[in-house]
This record gives C-alpha cells, sequence and structure tokens, in this order.
C-alpha cells in the first residue's frame, strides 16, 4: 500500500528560473528594436527577479494588502499608508534599476525606452500592483516639461535610483515618486464632468499656486510624493502638481477616505481622497488640463501594454511548466496532441504581444525629432494597448485551466494573475476610450495613418494572407460613416495585422505562419487550442518553455 503522504506527479512551483531565459521571443524582440546590447543586464535582472525569494515577495505584497492609516491615535490627520516589507523590496528592486526614470536620465542607454520597457516586461511578471507608482513616475516627466519652472524643481527628485518611502518633504528625501488624480465619482473617463475646483491663490495661470477643493474617486497611489490632479479652474479644465508637503515643510492636506477594494492589484493601494484648500501649481495652459496631463496617460498606456505582455508571458510559461511535468493517460499532458495545441495557441499569444509591446516602446524612443515615427506613436498606442490588453483575461483563463484543480487554488499564483488579468484593459481609459482615441488620431493627425500603413509594409511581400489582410485593415479605415459603430473591430484588425507583421519580420517561420494561419487567414475558433493541422507544435512550444533550477517530484 502506497504511503498516503508519499507525492508524486506533481509539480514543484515554477521558480528559481531566469525570468529572461527560455523566452525566445522577448530575445528576439529585445534585438529587433534597438536594444540587444541591454540583453546581458536583462538576463542578470531575469535572474534575481525568478528567484523563489522575490516571486514570493510578490505574492506576499498582494496577500498582505496596504493599510490606510486616517489619523493618530490623537485625532490628528495621518494619512498614511502602510506596506508589507515584501512591499517596499520590491519598490527598491524596481528603483535600483532606474525603471522609474531610466529614459530621462543624463546618461540614458540607447533605445532607452525599449530597455526600460524590457525590464518592466520582466519585472510585471512578479508583481504588478507595485508597478503603478513606477509607471506613473516615469510618465509624469513629459507632462512636468511643459511647465520649466516646476520641471527644475521636481525633475530631479525623481531621478535618482534610490527609493525613500518616508512620508517627508520633498527636499528631504533620496527620491520622490509620482501618482496621479484624475477619476470623479460622476465621470469616469469624462473629466470634463469633473466638478473639483481650482482657485488662484496669488497670480493666476501657468505655474501659478491654486487652492483645490473637491474629491477624486481614484487616486494612484496615495503614498507617492506629489500628483498630478485635474480640476476645473477659472479658465476651464486645468492640470495641477499637488505635492503632500508644500515648500514650506508643512503637510499640504489631502485627506484620503479610504483604500480601494478591489479584485486584483491588491498590492498596490488606490484610494479615494478630498481635498480642501490643498495647494496645488498650474501645470500647462489653463483649460488644457487634458492635453497636458495625456502626455503622462500616453506613457502610462505604454507600460499597460507591457504589462499585459509580460502577464500573459507568465501564464504562458506556468502554463507549460505544469503539462511538462505532470502525466495523464500514461504519457506528460504537454505531449498530448490537444495539449500541445492550446499550448502552442498560448504561446503564439506570448510572441506576438511581447513583439507588439517592445515595438510600441520604440516608436517612443524615435518619436524625438521623426514625425513619422510620433505619427506611428501616436496610433499604435491606443491600439497596441487596446488589443495586447484583451488577450490578457483570454489567455489568463485558458492558462489557469492547464493547470487544473491545481491552477484554481489559492496556494499557487495562478488565481492572482486571473484576478490581474482584466485590470490593464481599464487602466487609463477601458476599451472604447482606447478606440475612440484610434477615431480622434486618424481625425486630427492624418499622417497617423499613414505611418502606421508604412509600418505594415515593411513586411509585405513574404506572406500572401498577410498582404490581403493588411489591404482590408486599412480599407475599413475608410468607411467612416460607420466607423464609431466598428470602432473594436477595426482596431482588433489593426492590432492583428502589425503583431503578424511584427511577426514575419522577426522571421520565425514556423510562428508566423501558425498565427497568419489562424488569426488572420484561417477557420480559427472562438477558443484557444483551435489551430488546424501541420503547425510547427514543438517548435512553438519549445521557444517559450521555462528552464527551471529545479523540476519535479519524483
Amino acid at each position: 500500500m502506497r504511503d498516503p503522504h508519499d507525492v508524486f506527479n506533481q509539480a514543484l512551483p515554477l521558480s528559481d528560473h531566469n525570468l529572461a531565459d527560455g523566452d525566445a521571443a522577448f530575445r528576439d524582440t529585445l534585438h529587433a528594436n534597438g536594444a540587444g546590447a541591454a540583453f546581458e543586464a536583462l538576463r542578470s535582472y531575469g535572474a534575481r527577479l525568478g528567484t523563489a525569494e522575490v516571486l514570493q515577495w510578490g505574492e506576499q505584497a498582494n496577500r498582505h494588502a496596504p493599510e490606510l492609516h486616517t489619523y493618530d491615535r490623537f485625532g490628528r490627520r495621518r494619512d498614511e499608508v502602510e506596506f508589507h516589507p515584501s512591499y517596499h523590496a520590491l519598490m527598491k528592486l524596481a528603483t535600483d534599476v532606474g525603471l522609474h526614470a531610466m529614459p530621462w536620465e543624463p546618461n540614458a542607454p540607447a533605445a532607452a525606452h525599449v530597455t526600460r520597457a524590457a525590464h518592466m516586461y520582466l519585472r510585471h511578471q512578479v508583481d504588478q500592483g507595485t508597478s503603478c507608482p513606477i509607471t506613473m513616475t516615469y510618465a509624469v516627466v513629459p507632462s512636468l516639461r511643459l511647465q520649466p519652472e516646476l520641471a527644475e524643481r521636481w525633475v530631479p527628485r525623481v531621478l535618482p535610483r534610490a527609493y525613500d518611502p518616508r512620508l517627508a518633504p520633498a527636499s528631504e528625501k533620496a527620491g520622490c515618486l509620482f501618482g496621479m488624480a484624475m477619476t470623479e465619482r460622476q465621470g469616469g473617463s469624462d473629466v470634463r464632468a469633473n466638478t473639483t475646483t481650482a482657485t488662484p491663490d496669488g497670480p493666476a495661470g501657468p505655474g501659478g499656486r491654486y487652492r483645490l477643493n473637491g474629491h477624486k474617486w481614484f487616486c494612484s497611489a496615495p503614498m507617492c510624493d506629489a500628483f498630478l490632479v485635474l480640476a476645473q479652474a477659472p479658465g476651464g479644465l486645468s492640470c495641477f502638481l499637488v505635492p503632500r508637503f508644500t515648500e514650506d515643510g508643512a503637510r499640504n492636506p489631502l485627506a484620503f477616505q479610504r483604500l480601494k477594494s478591489k479584485l486584483g492589484n491588491r498590492s498596490n493601494a488606490s484610494s479615494e481622497v478630498i481635498y480642501e484648500n490643498t495647494a496645488g501649481w498650474m501645470v500647462g495652459e489653463e483649460g488644457r488640463g487634458v492635453a497636458t496631463i495625456i502626455e503622462m496617460v500616453r506613457h502610462t498606456r505604454l507600460d499597460c501594454a507591457t504589462g499585459a505582455a509580460s502577464l500573459i508571458r507568465r501564464c504562458v510559461a506556468e502554463a507549460i511548466h505544469h503539462t511538462m511535468h505532470r502525466a495523464t493517460f500514461g504519457k506528460r499532458l504537454v505531449d498530448h496532441a490537444l495539449m500541445q495545441n492550446v499550448l502552442a495557441d498560448l504561446c503564439l499569444e506570448s510572441e506576438a504581444a511581447t513583439a507588439l509591446a517592445l515595438r510600441m516602446a520604440r516608436a517612443f524612443d524615435e518619436a524625438d525629432g521623426d514625425e513619422q515615427a510620433a505619427a506611428f506613436g501616436r496610433l499604435a498606442t491606443p491600439v497596441g494597448k487596446y488589443w495586447a490588453t484583451k488577450r490578457e483575461s483570454t489567455v489568463a483563463r485558458e492558462a489557469l485551466e492547464c493547470l487544473g484543480g491545481n491552477g484554481y487554488v489559492e496556494e499557487g499564483p495562478m488565481p492572482r494573475l486571473f484576478r490581474e488579468s482584466p485590470l490593464n484593459a481599464v487602466w487609463e481609459g477601458a476599451g472604447n476610450v482606447q478606440c475612440l482615441d484610434v477615431l480622434r488620431a486618424m481625425q486630427r493627425e492624418p499622417r497617423c495613418v499613414e505611418a502606421f500603413a508604412i509600418e505594415l509594409d515593411r513586411a509585405r511581400g513574404a506572406d500572401r494572407r498577410f498582404d490581403a489582410y493588411a489591404d482590408r485593415a486599412l480599407a475599413a479605415l475608410r468607411e467612416v460613416d460607420t466607423l464609431e459603430v466598428r470602432a473594436r473591430r477595426v482596431v482588433e484588425q489593426l492590432g492583428l495585422a502589425l503583431q503578424a507583421a511584427l511577426l514575419l519580420q522577426a522571421g520565425n517561420e514556423a510562428v508566423s505562419d501558425a498565427f497568419i494561419g489562424s488569426r488572420i487567414a484561417g477557420d480559427w475558433g472562438a477558443m484557444l487550442g483551435t489551430l488546424g493541422a501541420g503547425v510547427a507544435y514543438s517548435e512553438i512550444i519549445a521557444r517559450s518553455t521555462p528552464v527551471p533550477a529545479a523540476t519535479s517530484l519524483a
């Protein structure tokens, strides 16, 4: 009789492996986008992130959610957020390599946005909640630079590679972090419905000090040192820099009401806040708040797409690892033809999402001084953000199922990844907002479509099926009378066409042929795992197979 405590035919947790290894798409895409020189540094970072210790930090930071302390024991306003030590360890792991400011550093690496996105791609696989303040700090710099005197004071405060979690005046800290507050109860994405007011507290206009009064339904993330906030000034909706402390070292009155109880992303503190004569300094022109803060939003949307690619990769790695070390009906799960179909389909999603995210990052690198690159990025950013984040939840669900019951229990990573998977689609404008932004870009900047078409042209001639699909996707843009009602389908086609173009240029025929044959030219089912016959299943899966230090129990 077998000992009932003897465990066999079970995989060990996927840990102590290098997140950059066993991911051929990541390596290939990094080189394709001009950041190949960073690969060894990324391998070093991936080795650290893939340790059991760091992966456990990601679990702990979400299991032990942040706590808001609104008052001290004497009744004074405190408004501080307390985090588990794992949260602080993950934050330091990000700031130590400059993920909050890398492209803005004086000695920024070549292909700085791609290099940073690649680091974020690896880091997101551990935890995305702690990436939120890192992303916002990175993204705030372009908006701050619209107000030079504020940028002169604040940009040097966010550049240091230092994590300083103390609640203290910015001038006393080793490094500062930024958050954002746009959304109000009555408006959501319709920020022009905001009711928070900003009254001049001295000379009015750009750079001037104002008093803010009102509320924000979402403020991310409340432990930051300063925030960009939208409020109604006398001349219309404007953008303001709101610090936790004023320049004289006094507490700025930000009354945090509660932390949101969320489906996922539990390591990240999302809050509600009330402003009562809160000091804020106008950034950009009065009445141009959306145009000012959109510079920040464009960069945070890049991280949403990168985060989607990252979570997809983590899910695929977990699915492959489990099926390699679990046997059913006399052979490993991974050796069953139908499971290979599912896994290969998941791998195609991962390769395509990775290629899309890093190509988006390259558009940010190239946009400075290159009008065509800027025009391409203007359209590709909402297209990529929409499509990558939509695929994220689909992949998470299917990957969880590959683990069966082991994927559904809280001791493993899949429930957390599944809960996390819808968030990148919601952050920085949900799906309809992204689609409308695509239409807005087409109307206001006609060169966007031309630049996007040129990008697709780079892959023409390699596959007739792709050529025909690219023609159809671009032709759909010309039917302007019904464009809004068809916007989701149109943006989906653009996203698929761009992914196919990138995979063709990457040069792996097995991957590009299977992707085009299913998504573009084939009878692809509504579910993943419906690839046709003749697909190079083993080759595709091998490109995404993680290589852990430990494999399975006997």
